[in-house]
């Protein structure tokens, strides 16, 4: 489980395979529901890539 501003490494990302290897922050303050398809919205990975969505599978928390 995951919550709002924890800092992750994105391990995989289906939504878009550019942020895999990168690390951003977690946007939502409550668990994905079926809105996102169960998946948690990421951001701050990069200067060009957009948030992405990712399953808890595809990512592995490194801080608060």
């Amino acid at each position: 489980m995951f919550s709002a501003g924890d800092k992750v490494h994105i391990i995989a990302c289906e939504d878009d395979p550019r942020a895999k290897g990168r690390t951003g922050r977690i946007v939502d303050e409550v668990p994905p529901g079926p809105l996102t398809g169960g998946r948690w919205t990421v951001a701050g990975i990069g200067l060009l890539i957009s948030p992405v969505l990712c399953h808890s599978h595809e990512l592995r928390r490194i801080g608060p």
